[in-house]
């Protein structure tokens, strides 16, 4: 990983120790996992059995009680290896996905909740997007009804990642009717809850990449939840979920430039290998040019990366960094990706190099979890001043 001067001595410790897990998974086992849509079930052990599912945990529970900086370096590595996107994807909400639990969660919650995630006892997903809503939070319709301590909970939700694996789901739904309401985003509640697969029906969306990892749309009927389950107070869910959408953003921008490390890594070794009309093709500044701004673009980007985190740990506001680093990664990733199948030609579209597969997983760091468009709408809005256009 280039950049590594600017670590600290127990950081670059963080990233080597990593590397040696990820490292023992090699484009073999990843491409059978793909192609057999099977999760990486021994992948996601090794990195539980190695601590790294609590790094930015609380000590409390078990967890190293590092920072969003060693969370974000530990992703890129995990991310720049064979596995890329299916493997940051499978560990994913374990990182940080549960922040608002740590939070908001009473003591007693992160006690029950926090431990059996860390040590990959129990598996987690998350449950937010509904088909009719998309990023439009404030517009969610899955309610959850109280009677007495138990909530139920009826609707539908879209692009759970995990979900097929999961023994809980971080959940938002509405609590009061958006009409009762000052605001949209009012009257959400966020809970832990059980996946109970009597009362919801989990449904695999087939897709373009990460097959490994499946996304899914579930349809809720009735699923009771505790009020124990319940995070934070009735009606704030929403200001719960805010406190985790920076590290997400910084997170997903992490993995986005590890997979473009790893394409470019790919891409570099072809190139010096490949002879054609008697020269490696590496030689040709047609070839030099495209790699040389790819790894200039992945750079900047991972400095942003690294800023947004940095900022993020000492308690500063970061929500223009978060973004930002999430688009331009997203981005950089993507051209990255893109010119390392170009960079192999015909072989790059076959699936024993590697770099088709990048290219398809990729694509998930453009959209999810805001689409670029969104970001620019931030920056110009949040940043710049500018009126709101939506």
């Amino acid at each position: 990983m280039t950049g590594a001067s600017l670590l600290t001595d127990d950081q670059r410790s963080v990233v080597e120790a990593v590397g040696r897990v990820v490292d023992r998974f090699d484009d073999g086992y990843w491409r059978t996992a793909d192609e057999t849509a099977r999760f990486p079930v021994e992948f996601s052990r090794a990195m539980a059995e190695g601590g790294w599912l609590g790094i930015a945990m609380p000590e409390s529970v078990g967890g190293a009680g590092l920072g969003l900086t060693e969370a974000a370096l530990m992703m890129e590595r995990v991310a720049n290896s064979p596995g890329a996107m299916a493997a940051a994807s499978s560990i994913h909400i374990n990182i940080f996905g549960l922040h608002p639990v740590v939070v908001f969660g009473t003591e007693e919650q992160r006690q029950r909740f926090l431990p059996p995630l860390i040590r990959g006892e129990e598996r987690g997903c998350f449950g937010v997007t509904e088909p009719d809503a998309g990023l439009d939070t404030g517009r969610l319709k899955t309610m959850a009804v109280r009677d007495g301590d138990i909530y139920r909970i009826s609707g539908r939700k879209i692009w759970t990642s995990t979900a097929q694996e999961a023994d809980r789901v971080l959940i938002i739904a509405r609590t009061a009717a958006v009409e009762a309401t000052p605001k949209p985003t009012d009257g959400l509640t966020l809970f832990y809850a059980p996946l109970d697969r009597s009362k919801v029906e989990i449904r695999a969306i087939h897709k373009m990449g990460r097959h490994a990892v499946d996304s899914n749309m579930l349809f809720i009927d009735g699923l009771e939840v505790s009020v124990e389950d319940r995070i934070g107070e009735e009606g704030q869910g929403f200001r719960c979920l805010l406190h985790g959408l920076n590290p997400e953003r910084i997170l997903i921008a992490a993995e986005a430039v590890g997979v473009g490390r790893q394409a470019l890594s790919r891409a570099v070794a072809y190139a010096k290998e490949r002879v054609v009309f008697g020269r490696p093709i590496g030689q040709n500044q047609g070839i030099q040019h495209p790699l040389a701004e790819n790894w200039m673009e992945l750079e900047a980007a991972w400095l942003m990366v690294l800023r947004a985190a940095a900022l993020y740990d000492a308690g500063e506001p970061c929500g223009a960094e978060a973004n930002a680093a999430k688009y331009l990664a997203a981005e950089a990733a993507f051209r990255a990706c893109e010119r390392a199948v170009m960079t192999l030609g015909g072989m790059g579209y076959a699936a024993e190099y590697g770099v088709e597969r990048l290219l398809r997983e990729v694509l998930i760091t453009r959209i999810a979890p805001v689409s670029p468009e969104l970001i620019k709408c931030f920056i110009a809005e949040r940043v710049l001043g500018l009126p709101k256009s939506y």
